[in-house]
């Protein structure tokens, strides 16, 4: 009995695996078929901007969130009309780099403040910036063993001072270009996005619209306004600017160009050079008026602080 038992069990065994074995068999890739194509049919993952607006759709009441248009993307703003009869105008909110429409420092107790003192609110969310990390990679240099099959007289030439100074400023220049294109393409994005919030408050019968930008916002706020001007919007606001990483252009350049009234908060502690730079700059220029607002950091009192920052800038926005 023994002798039989041993005879067929490895047989009884194989009848079970092969079965369970084939679908993981049959969802190998055929040996002709493409990785990309492969690759495609994977969900994509979210971006930082999209996570952030599906945590924003879970966390904040409904008539906040309002899906903007923007070329052919939609994208997320978030609206609170003014709570009075007679709005003075709307404010609209340009969040920094890394930040959401409601991000805790400045930009979501700006825009939740404002609408009970007169003023509704739109804070909208702008495009990742395009990562050179993510981008396609070069081709890569040619082997080693290619160079040495070279006649000497070529290999010498690869190796001359000379070559070697054409080809990093070759590639110098290459790069500028590339940086160049993707800061415009970038630029666009968000222009489109300041436009389409733009149209969307003047649906909502804001008389007055005031940009402000917080952080790198401030800085697309500002350049939005340098090149692209609008007689919807009065005044600009910056908030501790500063460029976004990779920016062609600095608010130095920006500021010279600025046709509306412009407040410029800074605080004490950062970027004190480059704020002072600014304001010699604006004072350079002939323009409507370049203000520049201390602002204090409260340590351990962050409510204090942020309400502060928020009388500061309401109190410049609503002088005449």
């Amino acid at each position: 009995m023994s002798h039989t038992f041993r005879a067929t069990f490895p047989a009884l065994f194989l009848s079970l695996i092969v079965p369970c074995a084939l679908p993981a068999m049959a969802a190998d890739p055929a040996p002709g078929q493409d990785a990309a194509a492969q690759a495609v049919e994977r969900a994509a993952l979210p971006s930082r901007s999209q996570e952030d607006e599906i945590a924003l759709e879970r966390q904040l009441p409904k008539q906040d969130l309002q899906q903007l248009q923007a070329g052919d993307e939609n994208f997320l703003a978030l609206w609170k009309p003014a709570n009075t009869e007679e709005p003075q105008g709307a404010v609209i909110i340009l969040p920094g780099a890394g930040e959401s429409p409601d991000w805790p420092d400045a930009v979501g107790p700006l825009r939740r403040k404002f609408p009970d003192t007169g003023w509704a609110t739109l804070s909208i969310s702008l495009p990742d910036a395009q990562d050179p990390a993510l981008l396609p990679r070069e081709p890569d240099a040619a082997p080693a063993d290619a160079k040495a099959e070279k006649p000497k007289d070529e290999a010498a030439k690869d190796v001359s001072p000379d070559a070697s100074a054409e080809a990093q400023a070759s590639a110098d220049t290459a790069k500028a270009a590339a940086d160049e294109e993707r800061n415009k393409a970038q630029a666009e994005k968000v222009f489109a996005r300041i436009e389409s919030a733009i149209s969307f408050a003047q649906q909502n019968k804001a008389r007055t619209i005031v940009l402000l930008g917080h952080s790198s916002g401030a800085y697309w706020a500002a350049k939005f306004i340098s090149e692209r001007p609008s007689p919807l919007v009065q005044k600009l606001v910056m908030v501790a600017a500063r460029e976004p990483a990779g920016a062609t252009q600095s608010l130095l350049d920006l500021v010279p160009g600025l046709k509306i009234k412009t407040a410029d908060f800074v605080y004490k502690n950062q970027a004190q050079q480059a704020a002072l730079e600014r304001l010699q700059a604006s004072k350079r220029a002939k323009g409507p008026g370049f203000t520049q607002i201390a602002l204090i950091n409260i340590v351990g009192n962050e409510e204090t602080e942020q309400e502060q920052m928020f009388r500061r800038i309401r109190g410049w926005v609503e002088a005449q």
